[in-house]
């Protein structure tokens, strides 16, 4: 008989399987489950509740956007919300970005950035400009026009008659090819660029697309500057406009509010924000946009696109609680100077630890990757599930943790440790000290020692 249990890990854990604990509440970086048990949330959910669980001053301005209205159709009225929250966007991205376009959701708001890049191409006279570049590996969302620029060969099969994703390499700071530097390897990605602009027909190359920060694809990997102000000039060579999918990053996670403000000679023309953004408390994204190119779009037509809630009121009230408790707790200093901290700490586990190859990443987006030989870089096998077993361990610890094994096997398998952005030194040791004892016991199963 089939299993007609309800609830949504019935989607994914197959007709038989057990499904996550019920949550009973949360708060900070802590979560209790319906039996009593707490948990740190070291992955913020994964990667998106920035300021931390249960914030009094983010519900009372829910409360406050509530009892005045919960929404309003933006072809009907202008949200105060929305317009203050574009406002105070540009202003903390900088130069360059001063319009922010409201969605519900990363996967939407990158289509929506790449519609708009394709009707700002038509608005200056460029209609042969479509293609879209992005990077191998990559993750840019769920949806099949996201899941094409992915390059995930998982995805294959859902993408039938659909139009194939343009891919360049990405660079990666721990698996260069063999003989070559990271830093010489991430300059040969950035002319890998260039050639492909012209193999595909520069006049016909609308955008790239990256994350300048790693996030699902490649566990927090990043490049040197030197990658991303190539990456700049090429795109400006060719007319080509240069996204940064910043849903990962963005919202001050990196120790900058956007990661794109630690590299200022390489501006992005567009970006992705998400996750953080929202914070957890409500579904909130955005791609930021220049106003010239928003200008010349509104006087060729607008943009009318968009599902039922994009600029949702209450979301966007939201999103500006958020930044007051973003700005007004200085959590993005505390993100860089805890990054710093926690990098740190990481690095002295991986000399008592083996299975820790690489551990990388920029304020508190960070990554370990487990390997078989660190020298090498050679990774586990794959029948062992090594990620799935370290999060059942970290769990045992009442850690929680997210990881991956990226593209089928081909870019290692990483945990993901990027705790919210109001961790402590406390916080800090505390899921250190759960990272490296789940790990050891790891070490000690492979050994036949457990």
């Amino acid at each position: 008989m089939t299993n007609t249990v309800a609830g949504m890990h019935r989607f994914w854990t197959g007709p038989t399987g057990a499904g996550p604990p019920g949550i009973a509440r949360a708060k900070g970086l802590h979560i209790w489950d319906t039996d009593g048990r707490r948990f740190i949330d070291a992955t913020s959910g994964p990667i998106t509740v920035n300021i931390g669980h249960g914030d009094e001053r983010v519900l009372a301005a829910m409360r406050e956007q509530a009892a005045q209205f919960c929404f309003a159709y933006p072809s009907n009225f202008e949200s105060e919300r929305s317009t203050e929250l574009s406002r105070r966007l540009a202003a903390l991205a900088g130069p360059g970005l001063e319009c922010a376009f409201f969605v519900s959701s990363g996967s939407e708001a990158v289509e929506k950035c790449l519609q708009f890049a394709r009707r700002a191409a038509i608005a200056r006279g460029e209609s042969a400009r479509y293609r879209v570049i992005s990077r191998n590996p990559s993750y840019h969302g769920s949806t099949r026009a996201t899941m094409a620029l992915s390059a995930d060969p998982g995805y294959a099969p859902y993408l039938a008659g659909h139009p194939p994703g343009i891919h360049v390499p990405a660079p990666s700071s721990f698996r260069p090819p063999a003989g070559t530097a990271a830093g010489s390897y991430a300059m040969q990605c950035a002319e890998a660029l260039r050639a492909r602009i012209i193999e595909s027909g520069p006049d016909s190359v609308l955008a790239f697309i990256m994350e300048p920060v790693m996030g699902f694809c490649g566990g927090a990997d990043s490049a040197p500057p030197e990658y991303y102000r190539r990456v700049r000039e090429i795109c400006d060579e060719f007319g080509v406009l240069l996204v940064y999918d910043e849903i990962v990053s963005g919202a001050g996670r990196t120790g900058t509010f956007l990661a794109a403000n630690r590299w200022p000679a390489a501006r992005p023309d567009l970006v992705v924000l998400a996750k953080g953004l929202g914070g957890g408390y409500a579904p909130l994204a955005a791609f930021l946009a220049p106003a010239h190119l928003v200008d010349a779009v509104a006087g060729s037509g607008g943009f009318h696109v968009g599902h039922t809630h994009k600029a949702h009121p209450l979301a966007c009230a939201v999103g500006l609680a958020i930044l007051d408790v973003t700005l007004g707790d200085r959590l993005i200093e505390n993100a860089a100077t805890m990054g710093d901290y926690l990098r740190g700490a990481l690095r002295a586990i991986q000399k008592q630890n083996p299975l820790i190859g690489d551990v990388r990443g920029l304020g508190l987006l960070n990554a370990v990757e487990i390997v078989a030989d660190r020298d090498s870089a050679r990774m586990l096998p794959r029948e062992l599930d090594v990620v799935g077993r370290v999060q059942a361990l970290a769990r045992e610890q009442g850690l929680l943790i997210y990881g991956r094994r990226t593209h089928a096997g081909r870019f290692g398998d990483w945990i993901m440790v990027a705790p919210p952005l109001i961790a402590t030194r406390a916080d800090i040791d505390e899921i250190v000290a759960g990272l490296a004892r789940c790990l050891e016991r790891y070490r000690r199963e492979l050994a036949g020692q457990a």
